[in-house]
C-alpha cells in the first residue's frame, strides 16, 4: 500500500466512480437521470484518458460523447412518451434468459482479460503517444494527403446534404 503513486490512486478513484455511475445508469428509474449519470460516467472515462496521458482522446471523448450524443439521447428521451401503462411487460422467462446471457458475457469478458496484467506498454517514447502535438505532427506530416482527401469528401457530403434538404422554389 505504500508503493502506490498518485496516478494509481486517481485511477482507482475514477474507476470506482465510473462503476458507481454506470450502475446508477442501469438502476435509476427516471430515464433523464439515467442519461445524466451516463454523462458523469463519460467524464470519469475521460479522466482515465488523462491519467493515461492521452489528452486528445479525453477531449474528443467529452466533445463527441458527452457533448453531442448524450444531448441527442436526452432530447429523444424527453420527446418519447414513457408511460408505464403503454410499455409492454417482460415475462419471467425472458428475464431469466437475459440474466443467463449476461452471465455468460461476464464469463467471456473475464476469461479474455485473464492475462491482461502481463501486457507491457512501457516502450521507448510511449509516454508521449497521446499528446496532441505528436498527433498533429503525424497527421499533417505522414498522413497529409489522406487527411485532405477526407476533408474534401466531408465537404462534398455536407454540400450534398444541404442540396437534398433544400426546398424547391416553384
Amino acid at each position: 500500500m505504500l508503493g502506490y503513486t498518485i496516478t494509481q490512486w486517481l485511477f482507482g478513484i475514477l474507476s470506482f466512480l465510473a462503476i458507481m455511475f454506470a450502475l446508477m445508469v442501469v438502476f435509476t428509474r427516471n430515464p433523464v437521470n439515467s442519461v445524466l449519470y451516463l454523462v458523469l460516467t463519460f467524464f470519469c472515462i475521460a479522466g482515465h484518458y488523462l491519467v493515461l496521458n492521452a489528452q486528445f482522446l479525453a477531449v474528443v471523448h467529452i466533445v463527441v460523447y458527452a457533448g453531442a450524443i448524450m444531448v441527442l439521447f436526452l432530447f429523444v428521451i424527453m420527446l418519447m412518451n414513457l408511460n408505464e401503462d403503454t410499455e409492454p411487460q417482460k415475462t419471467l422467462i425472458s428475464k431469466i434468459i437475459a440474466g443467463c446471457i449476461g452471465g455468460v458475457l461476464l464469463v467471456v469478458l473475464v476469461g479474455s482479460l485473464k492475462g491482461a496484467e502481463q501486457l507491457q506498454l512501457h516502450q521507448a517514447g510511449a509516454s508521449q503517444i497521446g499528446l496532441v502535438k505528436n498527433l498533429g505532427k503525424v497527421l499533417f506530416g505522414e498522413f497529409l494527403f489522406p487527411f485532405e482527401i477526407a476533408s474534401v469528401l466531408l465537404l462534398a457530403a455536407m454540400v450534398g446534404a444541404i442540396m437534398l434538404g433544400k426546398k424547391e422554389i416553384k
